[in-house]
């Protein structure tokens, strides 16, 4: 371990927040309940998140260059709107200060692809806000699969449905534009997911309906994905209508969504198949025949909140100790696909990810 690192150990790791609104405050509430680690700088434009640092004894500033002319943090969180990640994680990488970057990792492929080579060729630690990745359900249905429990995978099918209140769009307009629809909002965690699970996506089609509110966006979408390892996927997502099945509804990860005993992904193997969240697996006990008897087993599996667990991983990540779990090149990985889905929507065309 470097000197460096070393001095970590010695005193909490200090760490700025840039962007207080809802995902912002959560980091900070996740940091405040870590050991040898500590929020020492805000960044928000804004007054509420101005006063959020204040109200905490911590320095407010309005921009992350005000900031970074009189703190010198360990490591830096963007939760900003995406399109300052790129220019934002540029700054840090040029500082060689680790980041934590909110998904996704950009808004467009090019500025991606940028953070993820001056990263890699500074080798500067990037992660990418994924933070799924870190709840232990997804956690031990990866084992599941990765035992082969299931056997070979064959189909997996995602839904995330779910009604965005009219004052979701009001208070905040640029959720009506023209690619802010659900597809790059709220598909980037299930492709994510996806991906992650089942392996490397090669092509999409995809079809989106427009907004029933008049707004610019889409808000149906249904996408048709093809893995490397010749296993189908379906993804559809919706933020108009009124359902249970959607990761924020079915995942239990956070208070402010009800809680439903639904499921959100299903994944079919030649041996069995598996649900998720709830982790439920069906198999034939003896012989593989839909005219025999299938039976279902819970995996069981220890809770714990998936952005307190991103939080300390980061911390082991700055001090030497830990690998990205979802680095820069994962975070693009999975923007090429939502790429492609908005791609193929808009051209009724396969979209094969070689071409991006």
């Amino acid at each position: 371990m470097s000197k460096k690192n070393q001095s970590f150990l010695k005193s909490p790791l200090r760490i700025a927040v840039c962007g207080l609104g809802l995902v912002g405050r959560r980091h900070v509430e996740a940091i405040e309940q870590i050991r040898g680690i500590k929020f020492v700088a805000g960044v928000d434009p804004s007054y509420d998140g101005r006063k959020f640092s204040a109200d905490r004894g911590v320095p407010a500033f309005s921009t992350m260059n005000e900031m970074l002319k009189k703190v010198t943090p360990d490591g830096i969180i963007l939760a900003t709107p995406t399109k300052l990640h790129a220019q934002q994680a540029m700054e840090c990488i040029n500082l060689a200060i680790p980041v934590l970057i909110e998904k996704p990792i950009a808004d467009n492929l090019d500025d991606a692809r940028d953070i993820v080579l001056n990263a890699e060729n500074a080798g500067v630690p990037v992660i990418v806000g994924h933070h799924r990745r870190h709840n232990p359900v997804i956690q031990k249905a990866k084992t599941i699969i990765d035992d082969g429990k299931i056997g070979e995978i064959r189909a997996i099918h995602s839904t995330c449905w779910f009604y965005k209140p009219d004052e979701y769009f009001e208070c905040s307009p640029w959720r009506k534009m023209r690619g802010a629809g659900p597809v790059s909002v709220n598909s980037v965690h299930d492709v994510d997911l996806i991906r992650f699970l089942c392996g490397k996506i090669i092509s999409v089609q995809a079809q989106v309906t427009n907004s029933q509110r008049g707004y610019e966006n889409e808000d149906v979408a249904a996408a048709l994905l093809r893995f490397e390892n010749n296993a189908i996927g379906t993804i559809t997502v919706s933020d108009s209508i009124v359902a249970p099945w959607s990761w924020e509804m079915t995942s239990k990860e956070y208070p402010i969504y009800p809680k439903t005993s639904q499921s959100s992904y299903m994944i079919g193997g030649s041996h069995g198949s598996l649900s998720i969240p709830d982790l439920t697996m069906w198999t034939h006990e003896v012989h593989r025949d839909w005219w025999k008897p299938i039976s279902a087993t819970s995996a069981p599996f220890e809770s714990s909140d998936p952005l307190i667990n991103q939080i300390i991983h980061f911390k082991a990540v700055i001090e030497g100790r830990e690998s990205p779990l979802v680095t820069a090149r994962e975070g693009l990985k999975t923007l090429e696909v939502v790429a492609a889905i908005q791609k193929a929507a808009q051209t009724l065309e396969i979209v094969h990810l070689s071409q991006l």
